[in-house]
């Protein structure tokens, strides 16, 4: 059975759970979770029986690469595919409520005839939580392939005085390209100096002076998945407030991935974290949850974070990222990609969290 088809029967156990006939999944990551297709438009239909009698819908753009990345699913060459499958369901129908749009739902009625229509968002996010080997391994090629553009972009002088943000989130983004991503995760943060107290501060034509930190937020795309990692730096040697604010950050940050256990309830990761940073007398200028989980999105559910729901399960991947702004002045953000496991977590992202002099 492949991977997509073992997540499509586990879809159908939710779906006879919750009492629904089938479901429509319209959102397009959901359907490349289900299907493997990578196309931009498609919808299927996910019958509750339990062989596997669901049906796939695309447009006639992708009729040869439907063929060869959904070969296990009844094809349906039509447009709109979600009203087109709508118009083959019965019984009760759920639909992605959190996806649909008003005047969407109005067309899904029309077309659903006898269907009854039910909400069901967030059942296949719900499977999502928990990763399979091949999505790990996935997740595994983008955090090596950040890895590897950082180690080439300092061992390759990019990290110089006069050069500019702008210019240096170029090279990371080049860099992990010619290391096996498909693209950047995300728009790579660079801040240097002062700027590295913005948490989410865009790349300017801000210059690199010696004693600056460097602050790098960024991330890699492999097979749809994505990395995520911040390691912060320094251009020459750091002043004494640096090294105590970043050895304080590690701290924070070693708390919280020593949390990472099946059974731990989201918020008390972020206490573990947050709590070593308040008793330093800095937990004003810790200004974001711990962490996120990540996947075929940047940032997808777990939330850690004080007001986070749930627990953790094995197979989670999340980041664990404290950090500390103080401003005018600098901040310090460590961040890593982990997988929860019951035996403890396992690190993705591999680049040294020593502090690193450049």
């Amino acid at each position: 059975m492949s991977s997509y088809a073992a997540r499509r029967t586990a879809l159908r156990q939710e779906l006879q759970a919750t009492n629904l006939d089938a479901l429509l999944v319209t959102n397009l990551l959901n359907v490349r979770y289900l299907t493997g297709f990578t196309g931009s438009n498609a919808a299927v239909l996910i019958d509750a029986n339990g062989d596997d009698t669901s049906v796939f819908c695309t447009d006639g753009r992708y009729l040869t690469q439907s063929a060869k990345q959904v070969p296990d699913l009844e094809r349906l060459i039509d447009r709109p595919c979600d009203l087109a499958l709508a118009e083959k369901a019965e019984g009760r129908l759920g639909f992605e409520s959190h996806h649909v749009t008003v005047d969407g739902f109005e067309a899904l009625t029309e077309a659903a005839g006898k269907a009854e229509l039910h909400r069901a968002g967030g059942l296949v996010e719900k499977l999502r939580l928990v990763k399979d080997e091949v999505e790990i391994e996935a997740l595994r090629m983008a955090c090596a392939a950040a890895d590897r553009a950082l180690a080439a972009l300092i061992g390759h002088g990019g990290l110089r005085a006069g050069t500019t943000e702008r210019e240096v989130a170029r090279e990371l983004e080049s860099r992990m390209l010619d290391h096996g991503a498909e693209g950047p995760s995300f728009s790579s943060i660079v801040a240097f100096g002062a700027n590295s107290a913005v948490p989410h501060h865009s790349p300017t034509d801000a210059v690199l002076h010696v004693g600056d930190f460097i602050k790098l937020d960024f991330g890699a795309l492999v097979d749809g998945y994505h990395s995520d990692m911040t390691r912060t730096l320094v251009l020459g040697k750091p002043a004494d407030w640096q090294r105590d604010l970043y050895d304080l950050v590690a701290r924070s940050q070693a708390a919280g991935r020593t949390a990472l256990r099946p059974g731990v309830s989201v918020s008390d990761v972020d206490h573990a974290s947050r709590e070593v940073i308040e008793k330093a007398g800095h937990g004003d200028d810790f200004l974001h949850g711990l962490g996120h989980g990540v996947g075929l999105e940047i940032h997808e559910a777990p939330a850690l974070s004080k007001a986070g729901d749930g627990t953790l399960s094995a197979g989670m991947a999340v980041t664990v990222e404290p950090g500390v702004y103080l401003s005018g002045r600098g901040g310090v953000r460590i961040e890593d990609t982990l997988v929860v496991r019951e035996s403890g977590p396992e690190l993705l992202t591999l680049t040294t969290k020593e502090l690193v002099v450049v």
